[in-house]
């Protein structure tokens, strides 16, 4: 990273909308809503692409880092679920937020959302088989029958079928509201996400 990158990075206006943006995020991470099984959609990651959006990657990563460890002071999972959502928010972030810096357009918004999607719903697969589910075996003395049968859902009776039927393409659709909402505003917000501070 050069100096003047190292600047504007440090810089206070920088400083002070990643810490309001990071607020704005750790507070929507309270607020979920069941979808299936026992997944929960939260919109905490609209303001951490705002920020990536505005700003650029590493502000993004930082806002979203923050919003990760703030959310540790009410983890109810020794903060395994925090890392495993700061994995899949930067698998969203940075396809995205790369592809749109190349060139500010709302293609390349749209072509980056929609690679961040996709790059979200394979990492989530893999944080659930690798982390998150072996996590909740231990946490809760249950093996991968208990596990299924917790997710009440019919036809899920593997775990490649709960990963692949379940937590795919749940992690498509979190990815897709979260892209569709953050093109809806990022445009009316932009002035204020641009702003100068004096």
């Amino acid at each position: 990273m050069t100096s003047s990158a190292n600047k504007s990075l440090l810089s206070v206006s920088v400083m002070t909308r990643i810490a309001i943006l990071a607020a704005a995020a750790s507070i929507l991470f309270l607020l979920e809503i069941p979808v299936v099984a026992f997944y929960k959609l939260d919109l905490s990651n609209i303001p951490v692409m705002l920020g990536a959006f505005s700003m650029g990657t590493v502000p993004g990563l930082i806002i979203l880092g923050l919003k990760s460890l703030i959310g540790l002071l009410h983890s109810s999972s020794a903060g395994v679920g925090e890392l495993a959502d700061f994995i899949m928010g930067a698998a969203l972030l940075i396809p995205a937020s790369l592809i749109y810096h190349r060139k500010k357009t709302r293609r390349n918004a749209l072509t980056g959302m929609v690679a961040g999607t996709l790059c979200t719903a394979v990492v989530g697969v893999l944080v659930n088989k690798w982390i998150m589910l072996p996590f909740y075996m231990g946490a809760f003395h249950m093996d991968m029958n208990g596990i299924i049968a917790a997710a009440k859902v019919s036809f899920v009776d593997s775990e490649w079928k709960l990963l692949l039927l379940i937590t795919g393409p749940f992690n498509l659709l979190k990815g897709a509201v979260l892209s569709v909402v953050t093109f809806l505003i990022y445009k009316p917000l932009s002035p204020i996400l641009h702003a100068k501070l004096r």
